[in-house]
C-alpha cells in the first residue's frame, strides 16, 4: 500500500495531496498543471516535498519531519516516460538487462525473467535490434519491459501514451492490461486521458490545481475535474454485465444498478461483466414523461448536484447508486428547474457509448 501526505510550493503553485493507492493501477486524473506529475516525482523520490510523508507497506520513503529521504535509487520503483528514454547505442536485449545491471535482487534469474517480460510484451523478436529501428510503440513496449526488469515494487508511468498516436495508443493498451493483471505490481499512472482511464484503472485519484477533489474505485463514480483535455468528453462510469444480444440491431443489452443498458454489440458471452464511459455531454435529462423518444437507455434518479461549470452546468444524478453526470446549458437548467432533490429522468442513445468508452471487465 502506498500513503502520499504531502504539501509542496513550487513557483506560484501550491499542492496538497492525501491518499492510498493498492493493488491495480490508480490513475492520478486532471488537467495539466493540476499536480499530477510533481506528485510522481515525490513519490520517485525525484523531487523532496516541503512537508508530508511517503511511505510504501512498512517501508517510509520520505518524512519531513524526520528529515528521512530514501533517494531515488533505493526505492526498487519502475519509471515510464512519456518518451522512451532508451540507449540509442545499446540493443533491445542490452536496454532491458541495464535495469537490472544495479540490482542483486533483478539479476537473478535475469535471462529466464527477460524471456518472460519480453513474451509479455510482445518484443521477443526486437531483442537484438536497437532503437533507431524501431517504430514509435515497440519504443515504448521496450522502455515498459526495462521498468519491469527491475522487480519493481511500484510501477510509475507519466503519461506514457500521450506522445503516440491513437493506433498505437490500441495497441500498447492491452500490454497496460497485461502488466496491470499478470505482473501484481501496484501502478500509479497520470493520465488525463478518460479513453486510457476508463481502460486502464480500478482506482480514480482526480487532481484539479494542486488538489485531490475525489478518489474512489473504478468504475464507481464520476471523474471530477474543471478541464478535460484533447477533446474528450467529461462524464460516468458504470459497471454493467452482459444479459443477451438483439443480433438483428447489432445492440448488446446489459443490466446495471440502474436499471438496463444498450449499447453497440459486443462479441461477448451473457454474465460478462463491461466497463462504459457514458459523456457528459451526451446524456439529456427530463423532469416530465419520456415517451416517443429514440433513446433507448433510459434510467430514473435524483438530483445530487447542480454546479456551474464555465458556459455550462453541471448535473449529478444519483441513479439506482450509481451517480451519472450530465453537462447541459444553464437555460436548459434554470428552465427544468433542477436542485438538489428533484427526480429526473436521464435519457442517453445506445450510439453514444463509442468502441473507445466500451470496454470488458468489471
Amino acid at each position: 500500500m502506498l500513503e502520499v501526505s504531502i504539501r509542496h510550493r513550487q513557483g506560484n503553485f501550491d499542492l496538497e495531496a492525501h491518499f492510498t493507492a493498492g493493488q491495480g493501477l490508480t490513475a492520478l486524473f486532471g488537467p495539466s498543471g493540476s499536480g499530477k506529475t510533481s506528485i510522481v516525482q515525490i513519490v520517485a523520490g525525484l523531487l523532496k516535498p516541503d512537508e508530508g510523508f511517503v511511505r510504501f507497506g512498512d517501508t517510509v520513503w520520505t518524512d519531513t519531519d524526520n528529515g528521512r529521504h530514501v533517494p531515488a535509487h533505493r526505492r526498487r520503483i519502475g519509471y515510464v516516460f512519456q518518451e522512451a528514454r532508451l540507449f540509442p547505442h545499446l540493443t533491445v536485449r542490452q536496454n532491458l538487462d541495464y535495469a537490472a545491471r544495479f540490482l542483486p535482487e533483478a539479476r537473478a534469474g535475469l535471462g529466464e525473467n527477460r524471456s518472460r517480460i519480453a513474451s509479455l510484451l510482445q518484443i521477443a523478436h526486437l531483442l537484438d535490434r536497437r532503437p533507431a529501428t524501431l517504430s514509435g510503440g515497440e519504443k515504448q513496449r521496450v522502455a515498459l519491459g526495462r521498468a519491469l526488469m527491475a522487480r519493481p515494487r511500484l510501477l510509475l508511468m507519466d503519461e506514457p501514451l500521450s506522445a503516440l498516436d491513437h493506433a498505437i495508443k490500441a495497441e500498447i493498451l492491452p500490454d497496460l492490461e497485461r502488466i496491470r493483471d499478470v505482473e501484481g505490481i501496484p501502478i500509479l499512472y497520470v493520465s488525463h486521458s478518460v479513453a486510457e482511464i476508463a481502460r486502464l484503472a480500478t482506482r480514480v485519484i482526480s487532481l484539479d490545481r494542486g488538489r485531490v477533489v475525489s478518489s474512489g474505485p473504478q468504475p464507481a463514480g464520476v471523474i471530477e475535474g474543471a478541464v478535460v483535455e484533447g477533446g474528450e468528453a467529461l462524464g460516468s462510469f458504470l459497471a454493467a454485465t452482459v444479459t443477451g444480444h438483439l443480433p438483428e440491431d447489432e445492440l448488446t443489452a446489459a443490466a446495471c444498478a440502474a436499471g438496463t443498458l444498450y449499447v453497440r454489440q459486443v462479441d461477448v458471452p451473457p454474465g460478462t461483466p463491461l466497463r462504459l464511459h457514458v459523456p457528459a455531454n451526451e446524456v439529456i435529462l427530463a423532469t416530465g414523461p419520456v415517451d416517443g423518444l429514440s433513446a433507448l437507455n433510459r434510467l430514473s434518479g435524483e438530483v445530487l448536484s447542480v454546479e456551474d461549470h464555465a458556459n455550462a452546468v453541471d448535473v449529478r444524478v444519483d441513479c439506482g447508486g450509481l451517480p451519472v453526470l450530465a453537462r447541459i446549458t444553464r437555460l436548459s437548467a434554470r428552465e427544468l428547474g433542477l436542485k438538489p432533490g428533484t427526480a429526473v429522468h436521464v435519457l442517453f442513445k445506445a450510439l453514444s457509448i463509442g468502441p473507445d468508452n466500451l470496454y470488458r471487465g468489471a
